[in-house]
């Protein structure tokens, strides 16, 4: 696994340090990319490999959306189930609940680590999601440790000189409470250890749950950057609430731009503006290069998000497009 990783980085970096991400403040302070789940329009997500190959296409950002182990272990996992990525079906079959479903929480880290792990696919048809992208169970590729991934980038900080930050997310915060697990807690004890307490650290710190970010910044008393997501329709209330304790908020790109009027038009929300008004950040997901909606291009796509409606950062598949387009 350590080989590939160490070609990925041979291949893309050529040896460049990023000139984008030279500083802690200023890595905030404009308009910034964040590699959404890796180089995942590459190579599977959130796998060390998807990491590695995004590192070397100089993001400001990588993501970590984290799920509790049985034993406890911050898994880089985007849900809560395993089936739609891993041959989990058939290494434990025994382990399905009634739903259906298999479980991050009911596997001990070592359990996780037996389980390949493949392009995104459909449990039922077991036909990948995105076609086009790395054919779907080929190659090895395995699941790893919150603390493994902040250690792959802090290393190769360390190695290269660049400044490239993590953007973890607490992911159903809900759903480990009920089973008794405190996974924020676990999490920022972690980032402590590893360096990151302040806003001025590289580390942006995300969650959809509204009630469970604001008790990160009251109770639990984190100094991080935080970033609100939000899956719904925010109005100004809504913001007047954020601004309390978040530093910014992270709304899918289809929530700042509405489309097209009858003579071609793009029509924007005043989410953004609303946002700046508050002084909150506005980092737009998702930017795919395969999945462009109603847009004529990926350039125009990333034109509408950054130069028409103002976001500050986008989370991408395709990091490597996004730092192109921007320096331009």
């Amino acid at each position: 696994m350590y080989k590939t990783i160490a070609l990925i980085i041979i291949l893309f970096m050529a040896g460049s340090v990023n000139l984008r991400s030279q500083t802690k403040i200023n890595s905030k302070a404009r308009k910034i990319v964040i590699a959404h789940r890796g180089a995942s329009g590459y190579l599977p997500e959130h796998t060390l490999e998807s990491k590695a190959m995004a590192y070397a296409m100089h993001p400001d950002f990588i993501e970590q959306d984290l799920v509790l182990s049985k034993d406890n272990v911050p898994i880089v996992i985007h849900d809560i189930h395993l089936d739609d990525i891993t041959d989990v079906d058939s290494k434990f079959p025994s382990r399905v609940r009634k739903d259906g479903h298999f479980y991050v929480i009911d596997f001990t880290y070592k359990e996780l680590q037996q389980l390949n792990v493949f392009e995104r696919f459909d449990p039922k048809t077991k036909k990948a999601v995105f076609l086009k992208r790395f054919p779907y169970g080929k190659s090895h590729f395995k699941l790893h440790s919150f603390q493994d991934e902040i250690e792959l980038i802090q290393g190769l900080n360390k190695s290269t000189g660049n400044t490239i930050g993590i953007y973890p997310e607490i992911k159903n915060p809900g759903f480990h409470r009920k089973l008794g697990k405190d996974i924020s807690k676990i999490v920022l004890g972690i980032l402590i250890e590893y360096g990151y307490k302040t806003k001025s650290d590289l580390c942006i710190l995300q969650c959809f749950d509204e009630i469970e970010l604001k008790r990160i910044r009251t109770e639990l008393k984190s100094n991080l950057f935080l970033v609100q997501l939000v899956g719904r329709i925010v109005n100004e209330k809504d913001l007047d609430d954020f601004k309390t304790y978040a530093d910014g908020i992270g709304p899918s790109i289809r929530s700042i731009v509405n489309g097209f009027d009858k003579n071609g038009n793009v029509i924007y929300s005043d989410l953004v503006k609303n946002a700046h008004a508050r002084n909150l950040k506005v980092h737009a997901f998702t930017f795919r290069a395969d999945q462009l909606g109603k847009a004529p291009s990926f350039e125009k796509l990333l034109e509408m998000g950054f130069y028409g409606a103002n976001i500050d950062g986008a989370f991408t598949d395709f990091p490597d497009k996004v730092v192109e387009f921007l320096e331009k």
